[in-house]
């Protein structure tokens, strides 16, 4: 069977991402063959096509950390799975394809009838910010939070689920996108003409994907007890080599002030937890999606691009171009 991949060959810019035909192999006996549906792009992969992500295939690779598919057909002992099955999986990579071979352990149903765009919007984006508002900093209705990049994929994500759950939320986002951050129930605040140290002073916990200085100014935005948690590196693609020297930097100094008394401070990385405690992201992303299809959640996809857009898909992610999730739809 052929398959359309997009392969990073090297470490660079969008352009290091090329389309190539290729045979998809046959699952092993515990495996299963998906055709994918629908991909995120998510900053994890920029951050692997720089070379700056842990824990990755060798070159040449495809990426794709989430996928929504169909069960196209399984190993001699697969037994959970049959042809036809709407399923989706944290794939962590090669998911900027047309068929995936995972181990059937992997995948998690998805309820029919759901949008694939809308589904796969929730294994990554979605379940990072249900485990950081009840699994990490492990907030109650009344509590406050300041969540940085309200306007991206986790940032839309948890202030909807925060809404959800009371709490009273900041966000920080580019003007233009002050009205979604409004829209989902948020504060928002201009990170490039407002003090959000001093708007959101007080606040139980912060989420941070900036990292740089941005962290050393978000623990000083907590109250006594807070909750500081770091899950991403933006700072460190937009600055270059200097920021990536202080994203370093901040690595360390995480360490030292998660050691202080009065506030708590740590590194949220979804495939850490998911190798800890591998029931939550299966509860989780099945709660999500029951939550989907209640329709109590409504992803905000920002774009739905041709596999073949990979490229373009990392340009606007990484420009900051777009508000929500960008979804490769892989077999257009």
């Amino acid at each position: 069977m052929r398959n359309t991949r997009v392969l990073l060959t090297a470490l660079g810019g969008p352009e290091v991402l090329k389309v190539i035909e290729d045979d998809v192999r046959d699952p092993g006996a515990n495996e299963v063959r998906v055709q994918i549906l629908a991909c995120g792009v998510a900053f994890a992969d920029v951050l692997m096509r720089r070379g700056m992500y842990p824990d990755v295939p060798p070159l040449p690779y495809s990426p794709g950390y989430d996928i929504v598919g169909i069960v196209e057909s399984c190993g001699t002992n697969v037994q959970e799975w049959n042809a036809g099955d709407i399923v989706t999986a944290l794939s962590h990579s090669g998911g900027y394809s047309r068929y995936i071979v995972l181990p059937e352990s992997e995948l998690v149903q998805v309820p029919a009838g759901l949008d694939p765009a809308e589904a796969v919007s929730l294994v990554l984006n979605y379940t990072t910010a249900y485990q950081l508002i009840h699994r990490i900093a492990k907030l109650h209705q009344g509590e406050s939070v300041l969540i940085h990049g309200a306007a991206g994929g986790v940032g839309t994500a948890a202030l909807q689920l925060g809404s959800l759950a009371g709490l009273k939320m900041f966000g920080t986002a580019s003007k233009p996108k002050h009205d979604l951050v409004a829209a989902l129930g948020g504060i928002p605040i201009d990170y490039r003409t407002e003090d959000f140290v001093e708007r959101a002073a007080g606040v139980n916990a912060v989420f941070d994907a900036v990292g740089g200085r941005n962290w050393l100014r978000s623990y000083r935005a907590l109250g006594k007890g807070g909750w500081f948690v770091g899950y991403g590196m933006s700072a460190a693609i937009e600055g270059g080599h200097r920021h990536r020297m202080l994203a370093a930097a901040s690595f360390a100094w995480l360490g030292l002030v998660g050691l202080l008394p009065g506030k708590s401070a740590r590194w949220y990385s979804i495939t850490t937890e998911k190798k800890k405690h591998p029931e939550w992201l299966r509860d989780d992303l099945s709660r999500l999606l029951a939550m989907l299809h209640a329709k109590s959640i409504s992803p905000v996809v920002a774009e739905r691009l041709p596999l073949r857009d990979a490229a373009r898909a990392h340009e606007l992610l990484e420009n900051s171009s777009v508000s929500g999730k960008i979804v490769l739809m892989c077999q257009e």
